[in-house]
């Protein structure tokens, strides 16, 4: 089942929505979008739990 994921769910302010065939493909789109959108150089397990609340299915 499809993926999606609001980043302005977990940074505010921002405007991506990433998508995937499930959580691991979203997270990992995620993991990438912090690194270059918001220069995280690692994404704080913090941040990664956020992320997981806030995926939802498309």
């Amino acid at each position: 089942m499809p993926k999606v994921l609001k980043c302005g769910d977990v940074m505010p302010g921002c405007a991506a929505v990433l998508e995937g065939v499930d959580d691991a493909e979203v997270i990992r789109k995620a993991t990438e979008h912090a690194k270059t959108a918001h220069k995280m150089v690692t994404v704080p397990p913090d941040v990664l739990n956020k992320v997981r609340a806030a995926i939802k299915i498309k």
